[in-house]
């Protein structure tokens, strides 16, 4: 057999005795155990956002605080394109093992110091404004850190299997967030809720350190990927700043990205946080549940989900990387509303005189139910696009050109959403409680009844919206690339010196 992808995982004679010394399950699992710990970090304070902004934000009107503590939130996903441009350039020049250790570096640390920060009632306005940068720190650190994963698995796995492997890496952020939930839920239980509110919340940021630790033991023995190895023996790797940036952004490059990130990354990602933490928002804050219900839905939804990731990143081998994610899209579009108010129904909610909800005993396997189809979509979205996305683009600026479109949806279109969400939940009983930017807009056209709640369903046009354009735009104008061969690819610019098994 002649092809590489045939033949073997790794197309040259000196790369398969890489692999004798690092199986591929090894190079999977140490590139997953750290994306884990930066997922885990990442999303500490995404869990902990309701409960975290009374203690860091100024006293007053609770909904200002959530808006505010939603848009420090965003600031973190508003900087990781940035952090893809950065690390991007250090992955496609220097080298991608490079760039993934710098990164579980500096998320660890960001997220340590969050563990340490005085309160707003000791330190004032420097707390959130410290917040802040320790969010915008941890921002970049996982624009670089997912590129780096998903390529690095990529770039060692076969041609025929990408979706598969790539999907272990996939697997990451959820486990992460099943991790971060039940650090946090123990955490409270044990400490108790006085301990946990006055010091207890520090503990899982605080952990942080040891779990970096073993992240950087782990990836310190692995090596660079055979492709870039390759590449760079042939000296085919930018050699500045200035041609990485004209072979990344040069021509129709930029319109490429954008192609992308409208056609794919942008609905992946609504679907992604909508489908998790939004429907975790939705039961502590609109449905006022108490956080163990709460989490133990989302936990018992995410270990019954996880596995999809794997199943959806093999089927996509088969039948293709389009059909999955952009009917993953299709089918969180037109369910979300039936979903949502079928888990009102299940929710037990109780009210006072004035009609405002004051709390909810859900049905604990109904609920874990109708979020585990959510976790669903999310696996369908979620779980083949790694591999889209390493053969979507070539070799040599694959590190940025993938990470960038792939943080502008999840940072811009996803990590904004629990703040969306809020903003328009909140403009459908008040217009002087509204999403600043889009404060000439009154929603209260959405609660004809004059719910004292507002239409808390409101929300969820915007992932709808966003997940239906995704669908349109890739299925018109994104061509499936599971039979796109990178080590072909490779070949061409820098052929192998021995063919395994020729």
């Amino acid at each position: 057999m002649s092809s590489a992808s045939a033949a073997a995982p790794i197309a040259a004679a000196e790369d398969r005795e890489v692999l004798d010394a690092q199986s591929l399950s090894f190079i999977v699992g140490a590139s997953a155990v750290g994306t884990i710990i930066e997922w885990y970090d990442f999303y500490l304070y995404a869990v902990l956002t309701p409960f975290l902004a009374p203690i860091f934000f100024p006293p007053g009107d609770s909904t200002s605080q959530l808006l505010s503590a939603f848009a420090v939130y965003g600031a973190g996903f508003a900087v990781r394109p940035f952090g893809a441009i950065v690390f991007g350039r250090v992955g496609d020049v220097i080298g991608r093992k490079y760039a993934f250790m710098v990164t579980v570096s500096l998320m660890g640390f960001a997220t340590f110091l969050v563990g340490v920060l005085p309160s707003y009632e000791t330190i004032g306005l420097f707390a959130p404004l410290i917040l802040v940068t320790f969010r915008m720190a941890q921002g970049l650190a996982l624009g670089g850190e997912y590129g780096g994963a998903a390529i690095y698995v990529a770039e060692h796995a076969p041609d025929h299997k990408r979706g598969l492997y790539t999907s272990w890496i996939q697997t990451t952020a959820t486990i992460g967030l099943f991790i971060a939930l039940g650090v946090i839920m123990t955490t409270r239980l044990y400490f108790g809720d006085a301990v946990y509110k006055d010091w207890g919340w520090r503990v899982p940021f605080l952990i942080s350190i040891f779990l970096v630790a073993f992240a950087l033991w782990i990836r310190v023995r692995l090596q660079e990927t055979p492709v870039f190895r390759r590449m760079k023996a042939a000296g085919q790797t930018a050699k500045n700043t200035a041609s990485w940036a004209k072979d990344s952004f040069g021509g129709s490059r930029v319109g490429v990205i954008l192609l992308v990130l409208f056609g794919m990354t942008a609905g992946q990602a609504v679907v992604w946080y909508q489908g998790q933490f939004q429907a975790l928002n939705f039961f502590t804050v609109y449905m006022k549940t108490q956080y163990v219900d709460a989490y133990t839905i989302l936990l018992i939804a995410l270990v019954a989900g996880t596995p999809f990731f794997v199943f959806f990143g093999w089927l996509s081998d088969r039948i293709g990387r389009k059909p999955i994610i952009l009917g993953g899209c299709v089918l969180a579009a037109v369910t979300y509303i039936p979903i949502y108010e079928t888990m009102i129904q299940y929710a037990n909610i109780t009210y006072d005189a004035a009609g405002k909800i004051t709390g909810a005993k859900p049905d604990i396997m109904m609920e874990s139910f109708l979020v585990f189809i959510q976790v669903l979509y999310v696996t369908m979205v979620y779980g083949p696009i790694a591999a889209f996305l390493v053969e979507y683009f070539p070799a040599k600026i694959r590190y940025t050109s993938l990470s960038i479109p792939y943080h502008l949806g999840n940072g811009e279109f996803g990590g904004w959403l629990p703040y969306i969400y809020t903003g328009i939940v909140a403009a459908t009983v008040t217009t002087d409680k509204y999403i600043p930017w889009l404060g000439v807009f009154d929603f209260r056209w959405l609660n004809p009844d004059n719910n004292p709640n507002g239409n808390i369903l409101a929300g969820l046009y915007y992932a709808m919206a966003i997940a239906l354009i995704t669908a349109v735009v890739g299925w018109f104008f994104i061509p499936e690339t599971k039979d796109n061969k990178i080590w072909d690819e490779l070949d061409a610019i820098a052929p192998a010196p021995a063919r395994a098994g020729a």
